[in-house]
């Protein structure tokens, strides 16, 4: 039961609106009006808000090619910058993003931990560390609501990792919950944050949307006075009114459908209602939906430009033997290799995605920036699962002309119902228009032309049985089978079916698919399908001999590693952390040749590369956005410094990862690890890492001179002993092997970037607050005593140590 006895003050002054709302209305209004929006009342002055998906980038309220997005680097990648100030412009570039699609929410940060390496959706959060998640999301959160749009902080708590998200319940114990995973949403609070989003599982046998962590710590402790957002679907009963539950998305929420009679006839208090109403409108004001109040107008942000800056901050150089940078003047000869170089993962699978207007491959950014070498490519190994979709300049519109396809939406009776004119032939429908419900079929349609003469796979891909026709023959009439039960998953990353045409270069085919439309739950009024090529088969090892090949004739090879889309993706966990299909056996062949070899990984969250010690250098890339392939190239050839450091520990092998469990036995998940994730378990363990927290190359040197107390601030001097400027994190740990309770081998308490020229000294001022260092038992308690702080370049490289008594 959420406490109404006290009024909150931020929202006094909205109760004369309140007052002036029926019953009917104010259910109305703490409930979605449909996928994105919420329910205006004009009589107050109250609007639709429009809430969407980020939060890397901001994809408004239609899946759409033809309202392009701005694609910026994924969460795991804004994490390896370690800089608080560059997560401030990333929200309000975000928040520009929003403003432009007219969205006044904005679904994101993710704020979960990176319990295991594991989790499938690490990408789009940001760390195994809940101090840099907690810095970082708050000045994400800041930067968005500078600029007048809403952050939404999620996902509230302990989702972090996918296996029946929907139905898991994890057991964790207190303390564990307040020091890791709760410590991020507190700091997000502490920034303002004008929502939070509930996440779908159970948190000690209660579901989150009905949990009492809704009211405490979040309301009664922190002082939240903003918008519980459940996750989509996460609203399962009544008793989520009662619990600090604002609004049920989306809408009109079936589980509170009789919401108002509820309280009429008494099982219900009114009064929490209210509280909800309130907070609603208070939303609304901040974020301009309510008359007299206009909504803070972003600042201009090159975002362009923007997410290749971000790409390359958020870039590490994990190896480098002397190849990098490479010097681009004198290159003649350049072998770039990788199914990613040439189709590259710009963003995470799932929920997240955006449409990009163009994407930059590592391939185009490489040609691009050596402009006067010969720049070669083979595929070398393919990663691709499944149909990727079609060539949209090989696509013609057979009803306009125009390049792309028709999509056509029939009734029971096989009545037009609607029609559209598409740019691509992977769509998605998750609100808009289209009368997705109201459909038996829709038609996919276009006339493609081959670029080579051959055989080809097409085929489609989604959830709903289908019927490929070529020329008018049918190809295909089957049903894909949906693996496990996730239907977000099935419905974000289906899978494919297949049939070989044999195609003539430059002879059009007609291609056309019938879509039956199946019953997908709560996601009745939503699909996702695609239309499109599955990868060639040619002989694996015949792929790796062109690519050897290629190498052997090079000056160096730049090799692009990746994942794909079953392998990192919203809905399933990963399985091991191997790279898709043989890259491993590529990159140990192109190594053999002698020529050097760099290799670029495209990858969101750690994989095992079994090969480092084979190649000269490795540059982990992660989801770098729009512009990765720039950003890579700006790296290579020295034109930016790589400036991130790693914000996961990387293993060796997956046998060593302390935290593996991520699949529920008998629906329930217990963190047995309690406080010791990431390299906290790691050094409890004794194992020994591929690559540590925190670490991460640069193009220079540097020496670490001081570390000096200045009150409850740490001044850390740093001298670039290079021939070049640079960037360098700052990292604070802290030690306490005395103390009288459990605690990790060290902890990060905080860290600085900081950024010097050739010779130059920086001087970096952390501040740490006694709570840095406190534990929770029953309340935040700081041990009396000293604890030992060390300072350097990541968790296992702290040259500089000092002696700190917290609070004095």
């Amino acid at each position: 039961m959420t406490d109404t006895t006290t009024s909150t003050a931020s929202t006094d002054h909205l109760r004369p609106l309140l007052e002036k709302l029926s019953l009917e209305e104010k259910a109305a209004l703490v409930q979605g009006a449909d996928f994105w929006t919420t329910v205006p009342l004009p009589e107050i002055g109250l609007r639709a808000m429009t809430l969407s998906d980020g939060p890397a980038g901001v994809r408004g309220p239609r899946w759409d090619e033809r309202d392009p997005s701005l694609n910026m680097p994924s969460g795991s990648a804004l994490a390896a910058s370690w800089d608080v100030d560059l997560a401030h412009r990333y929200g309000a570039a975000a928040a520009a993003e929003a403003r432009r699609k007219g969205v006044d929410v904005v679904l994101g940060p993710t704020i979960n931990l990176h319990r295991s390496p594991l989790g499938g959706r690490h990408f789009e959060c940001f760390s195994e560390d809940p101090e840099l998640s907690a810095g970082l999301g708050a000045a994400y959160v800041r930067g968005l609501q500078d600029n007048g749009v809403a952050a939404t902080p999620k996902h509230y708590v302990a989702n972090d990792s996918e296996t029946d998200r929907f139905t898991v319940d994890v057991q964790v114990d207190e303390r564990t919950l307040r020091e890791l995973y709760l410590a991020p949403f507190e700091r997000t609070v502490e920034a303002g944050t004008w929502s939070i989003m509930s996440s779908y599982n159970s948190v000690d046998g209660v579901t989150m949307t009905e949990n009492d962590l809704l009211e405490t710590p979040l309301n009664s402790e922190w002082g939240f006075d903003g918008v519980v957002i459940s996750d989509w679907t996460a609203v399962r009963s009544l008793d989520a009114v009662p619990a600090a539950q604002d609004l049920a998305m989306p809408g009109p929420a079936p589980a509170w459908a009789d919401l108002a009679d509820a309280v009429r006839d008494g099982r219900l208090d009114e009064a929490d209602l209210d509280r909800k109403v309130l907070r609603m409108l208070l939303l609304a004001e901040r974020v301009g939906a309510l008359a007299g109040h206009e909504a803070v107008e972003p600042a201009a942000v090159d975002g362009v430009a923007f997410v290749r800056e971000a790409a390359v901050e958020g870039s590490v150089l994990l190896r480098n033997e002397g190849v990098l940078p490479l010097d681009a003047g004198a290159l003649r000869r350049v072998a770039v290799i990788g199914q990613n170089a040439r189709d590259a993962r710009t963003q995470g699978g799932g929920s997240a995605t955006v449409l990009p207007e163009r994407t930059v491959s590592p391939l185009d950014g490489i040609r691009e920036a050596l402009r006067g070498a010969d720049v070669v490519y083979e595929i070398g190994a393919v990663v691709q699962e499944g149909v990727a979709e079609l060539d949209l300049d090989r696509m013609t519109n057979p009803a306009t002309g125009e390049s792309g396809l028709r999509v056509t939406f029939l009734g029971d009776d096989g009545e037009v119902l609607f029609t559209e004119d598409r740019r691509s032939s992977a769509l998605v429908w998750f609100g808009g228009d289209a009368p997705i419900a109201a459909s038996r079929t829709v038609v996919f349609e276009t006339r493609y032309t081959p670029e080579s003469t051959g055989d080809v796979e097409l085929g489609f891909a989604g959830a709903n049985p289908g019927r490929l026709l070529v020329n008018g023959d049918l190809l295909l009439d089957d049903s894909p089978v949906i693996e496990g039960t996730d239907l977000g998953a099935a419905f974000l990353n289906p899978p494919s079916l297949t049939a070989t045409v044999a195609v003539q270069e430059g002879t059009p085919i007609d291609v056309r698919v019938e879509f039956d439309r199946a019953d997908m739950g709560a996601l009745s009024g939503a699909m996702s399908a695609t239309v499109g090529i599955a990868p060639e088969r040619t002989d694996p090892a015949e792929l790796i001999a062109r690519a050897v090949e290629a190498a052997t004739a090079a000056e160096v090879a730049v090799v692009v590693v990746g994942t794909n889309a079953k392998v990192e993706s919203e809905g399933y966990d990963r399985t091991d952390l191997d790279l898709p299909g043989r890259q491993d056996d590529l990159v140990r062949a192109v190594a053999a040749t002698g020529t050097p070899v760099v290799v670029v990984v495209n990858a969101g969250s750690p994989v095992v590369l079994p090969w480092a010690d084979e190649v000269a250098a490795i540059l982990q890339g992660y989801f770098g956005g729009q512009e990765f392939g720039h950003a890579v190239a700006d790296i290579l050839t020295g034109a930016a410094e790589p400036g991130g450091r790693l914000p996961t520990t990387w293993p060796a092998a997956l046998a060593d990862v302390p935290v593996t469990q991520v699949t529920p036995d008998e629906g329930i998940l217990r963190y047995t690890e309690g406080i010791h994730i990431g390299y906290r378990a790691w050094l409890r363990s004794g194992a020994e890492p591929a690559y540590a927290f925190g670490h991460g190359l640069g193009y220079t040197t540097w020496d670490w001179e001081s570390a000096t107390r200045q009150g409850d601030t740490l001044e850390v001097t740093v001298r670039n002993t290079g021939a070049r400027a640079g960037k360098q994190v700052v990292q604070v740990y802290a030690e306490r092997a005395d103390s009288s309770v459990e605690r990790p081998v060290r902890w990060l308490v905080g860290h600085a970037v900081v950024r010097a020229d050739a010779g130059a000294t920086a001087t970096a001022s952390v501040s740490l607050p006694s709570r840095r260092f406190a534990h929770w038992a029953d309340g935040w308690v700081v041990e009396p005593g000293t604890f030992t702080l060390r300072v350097g370049a990541s968790v296992a490289d702290l040259p500089l140590e000092l002696e700190w008594e917290a609070g004095a």
